[in-house]
């Protein structure tokens, strides 16, 4: 067969929509699989990214359709967010417009990498449908307590009078216009995600084995449980004073008890109550307020690197020695971890060593090595015996941690506590491209829902984007409505969601079918048949936050009575990065890959084959031009080679006892192929090591003759493939079985069977030369046969002992 991929792909991808050739079946009486890819931002364009995270969920999908399972292989787009904006800014054009003349390309290209993803479930999370069940999902767990509105500290940008994401702050500067951005104290919606803290954690457990190690370390650290001791540091007299008499003390956590005889300062975040207090009471000079502030306009990764602070001139009471410790600010200490307070203990944690000894603090030890000396010119962060300590000296810093926390209750002092890094997931910004939060600030009622029946709460479509401020609260009529309380006017609430709301529940969005589609997000039969999701496929970026909110979201609408399940993703594969040159694919590096432009020189079934080929789907993969043009040229071969083979409807019957040497091994390395297929998609995902299989079996058929032996190996060989590169199998399996062995195949264990061993001769212990005996062949057979083919090395001397190794080797020990 003449391989032209150019019209076998057209006019596969023409039969397989038409057909809809891929829609889950309404069947559940069938096993199924749900496997599902991360869904792409729609940019434009797909990358080579994109081309191997699809690629592999395309390659299950067809894999468990050809063993019988009814699959759903759904696919959609993470359509909201600040690129659309960024873009409308940039061409004049407008987001939505952007948006969707985005995916219509990206649906093409999806269509031309043979992708079988459902058509009838594809959607969009700008869709105005989608935005309606979300808003109503918001107003649920709002009712539910699941959702808050509260003042933060956020980035803000004076000249584009707009929130930037920390991430979106560059050396303290607005990414766009470099302006210094300030914190803003802002009302901010947060969900109350650290209220599901403990079970976040605890359910980690149940996804070990299916998940990456990896990735459950990743979360279990965000989430950061620990448990230490929480106490207050009581100001001394002259310091209260100096404060007004407003506080009294500020609460401390620490993880190490253990050290709390080594405090020497105490350290406030710049945005603690106190330095606020300070501040505006003119309590500091000019000159601290300024360098407050830059810490303020910091980014929280900046504060960790260079160590900053200053003295409050403050003290508080040390609670076990009563000793006096100054009061510090420290650029390290963060607000949104713990209370915005810290006790440091120089001595013992690097950190605090640091800053120590920037400012020329005292440090003293109170825990020494339990052999040796520790190292003065460090922290000592180790474990070991507690000096310095008082009634704790000499005991085990482990177990002086209990005593002390103990010691701490009894007197009233403070108490065990558990404590968490993770903090409430803030989801408001002040963007015009994402779902607006469903509700009204009304004079007289406040805070209102907006009723469902009134729902989706959709954008404007009349704006215009200019990246200074926010459309929707420029905007001259659309924040002007009605109270849905007592019907005053009132005004909508103008910030949108965070776009990880929408990919948190995207998932459950698909298990809806075309006859519900509009009435409700999704079905309790759909749900209760297809999830969890059998596997899910994407990078190992979204280890924390996404994952993390889609097993957050996935908690809340169980407790909300939309789900019975715990966790919504059974398995995880999170592939690697595709690089060139040895760096990530980026377009300012300009060593990019255009998928559609390999497709039109190689066809979509080579970019297939290659990015399984190339790497295991975890790794990085290197691109290598090379090595695309010998995956087209194995292909080439595939199809050349198919003029072999028998057209029949089924699996030849072969005598495997009449074959030759070479008709018996292309066998075996076929049905080879075949295992190894089996334990790839079940197993080990190492879709390279089943490739090189088929190779290996393409050669051995290649060493033959037999035409039944041929078909047999296409038989099979069209079937282990097809999930990979699809358009190629489809016809030849077509041409050849009239498609009927794109099905589940049977292992024929005989082809294993072997009629001759290969065993190694060695004399003295030296490899001499190699033998091929019969199975049944007796051991002085199979000495006599050694003997006979290292002969010229035991002329002439004495054989002292002959050993055979069963199915290894024989070694004749020889004198003289």
């Amino acid at each position: 067969m003449n391989y032209i991929p150019a019209s076998i792909e057209a006019k596969w991808q023409n039969i397989w929509s038409t057909t809809k050739a891929f829609e889950p079946s309404n069947d559940f009486s069938k096993p199924k699989k749900y496997i599902l890819s991360m869904f792409p931002f729609p940019s434009g364009r797909l990358h080579m990214g994109h081309v191997r995270n699809y690629t592999l969920s395309d390659t299950f999908a067809r894999y468990y359709r050809q063993q019988g399972f009814n699959v759903l292989h759904p696919i959609g787009f993470d359509s909201f967010g600040m690129p659309a904006e960024n873009a409308a800014i940039k061409n004049g054009s407008h987001p939505k417009g952007w948006t969707y003349d985005n995916i219509d390309y990206m649906k093409k290209e999806f269509g031309s990498l043979g992708f079988s993803f459902s058509q009838e479930r594809m959607l969009a999370t700008s869709d105005e449908l989608y935005t309606k069940f979300e808003q109503g999902f918001i107003i649920d767990m709002y009712e539910k307590g699941l959702l808050y509105r509260k003042k933060g500290m956020l980035n803000w940008c004076p000249h584009d009078q707009t929130v930037l994401a920390n991430e979106q702050v560059v050396d303290g500067c607005c990414w766009r216009c470099d302006t210094p951005i300030v914190k803003k104290d802002m009302n901010q919606y947060y969900f109350k995600i650290t209220q599901y803290g403990d079970e976040l954690l605890e359910d980690l457990k149940k996804l070990e084995g299916g998940w990456p190690k990896q990735v459950l370390t990743m979360q279990e650290n965000w989430i950061g449980k620990s448990n230490g001791l929480a106490f207050n540091l009581f100001f001394d007299d002259e310091s209260k004073a100096k404060l007004g008499s407003n506080f009294e003390s500020f609460d401390v956590f620490t993880t190490r008890p253990d050290t709390i005889y080594g405090v020497s300062y105490t350290a406030l975040a710049p945005e603690h109550p106190i330095v606020s207090y300070m501040i505006e009471n003119a309590l500091l000079d000019a000159q601290s307020i300024e360098q407050i502030q830059e810490m303020k306009n910091s980014s929280s990764i900046d504060r960790q690197k260079e160590k900053s602070g200053l003295p409050l001139g403050l003290n508080v009471i040390h609670p076990l020695t009563h000793a006096t410790i100054p009061v510090w600010i420290a650029n390290f200490v963060l607000m949104d971890y713990g209370s915005g307070a810290v006790m440091a203990v120089p001595a013992h944690d690097d950190r605090d060593f640091d800053f120590a000894q920037k400012y020329a603090l005292p440090i003293h030890a109170v825990i020494q090595p339990s052999e040796g000396e520790s190292d003065l010119s460090k922290a000592y962060t180790e474990s070991g015996i507690l000096f310095n300590s008082h009634e704790f000296d000499g005991i085990d810093s482990k177990e002086a941690q209990a005593k002390i926390i103990q010691h701490f209750e009894t007197l009233n002092l403070g108490q065990k506590t558990t404590n968490y890094k993770l903090k409430d997931w803030g989801v408001s910004r002040q963007r015009y491209w994402g779902a607006p939060i469903p509700f009204v600030h009304c004079d007289d009622c406040g805070l209102v829902m907006e009723k469902k029946e009134n729902l989706p709460i959709a954008l404007p479509e009349d704006i215009v984007i200019t990246g200074e401020g926010n459309p929707l609260e420029k905007h001259p009529t659309w924040k002007h409505c009605r109270c849905p309380k007592c019907g005053q006017e009132a005004i909508r609430e103008t910030d949108t969601m965070d776009t990880f709301v929408e990919s948190s529940w995207y998932f459950l969005r698909f298990c809806a079918s075309s006859e519900n589609w509009e009435s409700e997000a999704f079905s309790a039969e759909q749900i209760k048949y297809w999830m969890g999701v059998d596997h899910y496929i994407g990078g190992i970026e979204h280890a924390i936050l996404h994952l993390l909110y889609a097993r957050f979201f996935t908690k809340v609408f169980r407790d909300l009575g939309y789900v019975n399940f715990d966790e919504p993703f059974d398995r995880l594969l999170t592939q690697g990065m595709v690089l060139k040159d040895g760096a990530k694919m980026s377009k300012s590096k300009g060593n990019t890959v255009d998928p559609d432009a390999i497709i039109e020189k190689y066809g979509a079934d080579t970019a297939r084959l290659f990015i399984l080929f190339a790497a295991p789907p975890t790794q990085e993969l290197e691109w290598n031009d090379s090595a695309v043009e010998g995956a087209f040229r194995f292909l080439k071969r595939f199809a050349d080679r198919s003029q072999n083979v028998n057209v029949t409807e089924q699996l030849p019957k072969i005598d495997h006892s009449t074959l030759s040497k070479e008709e018996k091994g292309a066998r075996k390395k076929v049905y080879e192929a075949l295992k190894r297929s089996q334990d790839v998609y079940v197993e080990r995902y190492t879709f390279n090591t089943m490739i090189a299989g088929v190779m290996e079996a393409m050669n051995a058929l290649n060493e033959q003759n037999n035409r039944d032996v041929w078909t047999e190996g296409y038989w099979i060989l069209t079937s282990v493939m097809e999930p990979i590169v699809p358009h190629l199998c489809w016809e030849l399996s077509t041409n050849l079985f009239g498609g009927k062995n794109l099905g589940s195949q049977v292992v024929l264990e005989e082809v294993f069977e072997v009629d001759a061993l290969v065993l190694g001769v060695s004399v003295n212990g030296k490899n001499r030369a190699t033998i091929e005996v019969g199975v049944g062949e007796t051991q002085e057979a199979i000495i006599e046969i050694a003997k006979a083919h290292v002969e010229k090395w035991i002329e002439g001397k004495e054989i002292v002992k002959a050993i055979v190794v069963p199915g290894k080797l024989v070694n004749l020990v020889i004198k003289g």
